[in-house]
């Protein structure tokens, strides 16, 4: 797809650092398979900013697409040099799946094999920056790069032979240092230009605790804080102000469709002693904790019957739907009653398309004559 060096496209780096100087990410994966198939194209490319995906490109489509409306700044002629950036190193990563297979000893097996590159750069609150690039197959490390030594790490020895070429050849070493140093945080730094009012924008969470009764067995509380935004959340079960962390089991941090996050934290439980226990969740961008409590306070409507959720202290987003509420506003609630979710259903993710695909970036990346 011609030169490498010539995709860099002249960024300044006097480019202002956004009033939230971080942390950040700029991040790209590309993906290769062995045996595509309906919803599985043989390559892919996607890249994030932060944790929002914003580019795809994938071998079945037509060409480099914008997934976040701040990169349609970005004119045609971007997505055109996307697109064939892209379909050029198409070829290369289908290659180094069958060259993988072989270090394996897996050609002639049918079975489905993936071949990923995941690289990119951070911006971190003190300012510094940092770059990484790490090859993987069948969803193992197959190689990383040491932006320290700089020298590439092979985990395991089908790797070795890699590793060697990779080492040996000093102009493509000092490239990609130049990428992961300069170029990629310009990138980072003017792509944050773009979504600045998107990624440093601030949701404060809504939270609901429900409960579930095992017959002649403990009760499970499930807190869930849901629509917040950045991703940083801190979510606890106390008892009697004491942590219970032995007994809380979380599900981490999910995305929502609409870019927010939702999360959530379970505790069994003496049914006798569900009044002592309260959820407690901390942020950054709250100048108080937020606090939920399980309640034994009759029926409203859209809640179990004598299970209410009340909030200890106040600020509680408002929902769309809830009456006298408008998107975007915050209602208080001191303390306020909100409906109880059926049953304790904790683990599942309220937007399952987010996990689709894997995409692009603008940038060079090292061409491999062969993995």
């Amino acid at each position: 797809p011609g030169s490498p060096r010539g995709l860099g496209l002249g960024l300044s780096l006097s480019l202002s650092l956004p009033a939230d100087p971080g942390p950040h990410s700029l991040r790209y994966f590309y993906t290769a398979v062995s045996e595509p198939g309906p919803g599985l194209p043989q390559f892919t490319v996607v890249g994030y900013l932060d944790d929002q995906l914003f580019f795809h490109f994938d071998s079945e489509g037509k060409g480099a697409q914008p997934r976040a409306p701040w990169i349609q700044a970005e004119g045609p002629e971007y997505w055109d040099r996307q697109t064939w950036i892209a379909k050029g190193w198409q070829e290369a990563f289908n290659g180094n799946v069958r060259i993988a297979m072989e270090h394996y000893n897996q050609s002639g097996v049918r079975g489905l094999h993936t071949f990923q590159y995941m690289y990119g750069c951070q911006l971190r609150a003190d300012g510094s920056t940092g770059g990484f690039r790490q090859y993987g197959y069948d969803g193992r490390d197959f190689l990383s790069y040491d932006t320290r030594t700089p020298t590439w790490v092979a985990p395991s020895k089908e790797a070795e032979i890699t590793k060697g070429k990779m080492d040996a050849d000093r102009r493509l070493s000092q490239q990609q240092r130049d990428y992961l140093e300069r170029k990629c945080v310009e990138w980072l730094q003017k792509y944050l230009g773009y979504g600045k009012e998107t990624l440093q924008r601030r949701e404060r969470p809504a939270m609901r605790v429900t409960g579930r009764d095992a017959p002649g067995g403990p009760t499970t509380l499930c807190c869930r804080a849901h629509g917040f935004y950045p991703r940083d959340i801190a979510l606890s079960w106390l008892r009697k102000g004491e942590s219970r962390e032995q007994e809380t089991w979380r599900g981490g941090v999910l995305p929502n469709g609409d870019g927010t996050y939702h999360a959530w934290a379970t505790v069994e439980l003496d049914p006798r002693e569900r009044g002592l226990y309260r959820c407690h969740v901390e942020r950054e961008s709250l100048a108080q904790p937020l606090v939920a409590v399980w309640g034994e306070a009759g029926g409203q409507p859209g809640s179990q019957p004598g299970r209410v959720v009340t909030a200890e202290p106040a600020w509680i987003p408002a929902w769309p739907g809830q009456p006298g509420s408008q998107p975007g506003r915050v209602v208080t609630a001191e303390p306020a009653w909100i409906p109880a979710w059926p049953g304790c259903d904790c683990g599942a993710s309220l937007d399952l398309s987010l996990g689709r695909g894997v995409t692009a970036e603008p940038a060079w990346i090292p061409a491999w004559a062969g993995v």
